[in-house]
């Protein structure tokens, strides 16, 4: 599968987050280390993203949550290194009612520049950080793939998904697919 780098929002996903079951699962996917996943910082934050991109051996692929999400959007309009791909999930809507506008007001802002590289969001029908209509319409300005996954809520360790193995799956195939396809090598 090569490089893959987790991308935690709020919080750093606990032990019950299916980006948490992964990484125990596969040594090879590693985490960010920003100074805090409660106070986030956009620039500590996208440090830390580019501190684990230029560790790879080879371009990553990208395996974001939530604020995390918004992390990446911002890293690609900044950054002069490459990722292979992004796999966001539950991207949230930063002028929803429900996101943390205090605690995460730095990753606020344009965030409508197309990726230079392949996307892949999922999204639920019934998240309280992002509507489907504000996943949709980040999908169309990022030129992403969007995956409806069905009601999952945040899509987090308290929707009860454990490794979810439908979501570990789908990204296998987007590598594979997307990333990996004669058309799409480098």
């Amino acid at each position: 599968m090569g490089s893959v780098i987790i991308i935690p929002g709020i919080g750093g996903s606990g032990d019950a987050h299916w980006q948490t079951l992964w990484e125990r699962e596969d040594p090879s996917f590693v985490r960010i280390a920003p100074s805090s996943w409660d106070a986030p910082e956009l620039e500590d934050w996208l440090a830390a993203l580019d501190s684990a991109v230029v560790a790879c051996a080879e371009p990553p692929v990208l395996v974001a949550h939530s604020l995390g999400c918004l992390l990446v959007a911002h890293w690609w309009t900044r950054t002069s290194h490459a990722a292979r791909g992004a796999f966001l999930v539950a991207t949230p809507d930063p002028d929803g009612p429900s996101f943390p506008a205090v605690e995460a007001a730095s990753f606020r802002g344009a965030l409508n520049v197309k990726a230079p590289f392949p996307v892949l969001m999922v999204a639920s029908a019934d998240d309280p950080y992002g509507t489907p209509a504000y996943a949709a319409a980040k999908a169309a300005a990022w030129g992403a793939e969007l995956v409806e996954a069905g009601a999952l809520g945040h899509i987090n360790g308290s929707s009860g998904l454990g490794a979810w193995p439908w979501s570990r799956a789908l990204l296998t195939g987007f590598i594979a697919d997307r990333l990996l396809s004669p058309q799409n090598a480098e």
